[in-house]
């Protein structure tokens, strides 16, 4: 990772300098700005925990059928809210709600589709773990008229113009790519501005540490249960060395931990959520992080084929999700296609 040598750069001077490469237009330029102006709401919001009124349970559920806790629900109201009125929008979609919130007719349209993921590790909020928001930016294929259908949002990874996610940890943190580069950007509390503070963000290609819940692995298909045994041998196994495994339980925070040092990110398929077709959400989460990742040198896969070229069937698909340095992505890969 190479440090900015240039001075402090702010992300609006980042992206103001982007739309004059070519990368991107005004409005997506603005559309990440509103984002990033959402997720310093988020961030404050998360800061105050029990002084805030936002820990514990909200008494709802969401469309996975997953218990809500109140910085679910407060983070998504913040980011729609948000992205309501500017008119760089068509439709934008949340983990949290089952079909798209339409931008209202008061306010014009625009040419973004937006998904997010307002609250990842939100089983985390309470106990004072990292968690963070996940992003992803997709062009409206049917332009700016008219009621978007659900179907505009099922497009692969591949088709993604941005993408990014927020840390809420001991500092707050944005990553963001527009597809040339992974960069990483901190928040100046006083100033209030995100400033750039890492470019082109390169993930190692090899790797000694791997982000799994071994809690599962039990219910894991074969060719993982081979995969890590082999890493669990250490030394005396096949892959001739030492493994040490980390664990958050926070995806957000488990990838940065890949994004600043390397590893390998691991959510497969197992015989308990098979039938869901995995964990993740490809489209508020494998879809962004995977984007990320590919940027900054890294690779992402289900498995079975590359994560940024799967066809999405519904807007809250699950799939299996391995990722991070790019070689032991392949090496985990190669266990299941010579299965």
């Amino acid at each position: 990772m190479k440090p900015d040598l240039r001075g402090p750069v702010s992300l609006t001077q980042y992206l103001t300098e982007e739309r004059r490469a070519g990368y991107g237009d005004t409005d997506l330029i603005q559309l990440l700005e509103i984002v990033a102006r959402a997720c310093k709401r988020i961030a404050v919001a998360t800061g105050k925990g029990a002084l805030g009124g936002v820990l514990g349970e909200a008494g709802t559920g969401n469309i996975q059928g997953e218990a809500q806790k109140k910085l679910d629900v407060i983070s998504n109201e913040i980011l729609l809210d948000a992205n309501a009125w500017g008119g760089h929008l068509a439709a934008c979609a949340s983990e949290e709600m089952e079909h798209p919130q339409q931008i209202p007719d008061a306010y014009p349209r625009g040419g973004y589709l937006l998904l997010f993921d307002p609250l990842d590790g939100s089983s985390n909020i309470d106990v004072n773990i990292s968690v963070g928001t996940i992003f992803s930016v997709l062009k409206r294929p049917g332009g700016h008229r008219g009621r978007v259908e659900t179907s505009e949002f099922l497009q692969p990874g591949t088709n993604q113009v941005a993408a990014g996610y927020v840390v809420y940890g001991s500092c707050t943190l944005l990553v963001l790519t527009l597809g040339h580069g992974t960069h990483v950007f901190t928040l100046d509390r006083e100033a209030g501005s995100f400033i750039l503070t890492r470019r082109d963000v390169q993930i190692p290609e090899d790797t000694s540490e791997f982000a799994i819940n071994m809690s599962n692995q039990r219910f894991w298909e074969a060719p993982m249960q081979r995969y890590i045994g082999d890493l669990l041998a250490g030394k005396e196994g096949p892959r001739g060395r030492d493994f040490n495994m980390r664990w958050v339980a926070s995806m957000v925070a488990d990838v940065h931990r890949i994004i600043t040092r390397g590893g390998i990110f691991s959510y497969p398929l197992d015989s308990k959520i098979k039938a869901k077709g995995g964990k993740l959400r490809l489209m508020y989460e494998a879809n962004p992080m995977s984007f990320i990742v590919e940027q900054a040198g890294g690779a992402a896969h289900t498995g079975r084929e590359r994560i940024l070229e799967v066809q999405p069937e519904g807007l809250h698909q699950r799939v299996p999700v391995i990722l991070g340095s790019k070689n032991e992505v392949a090496q985990a890969v190669r266990y299941h296609t010579d299965a």
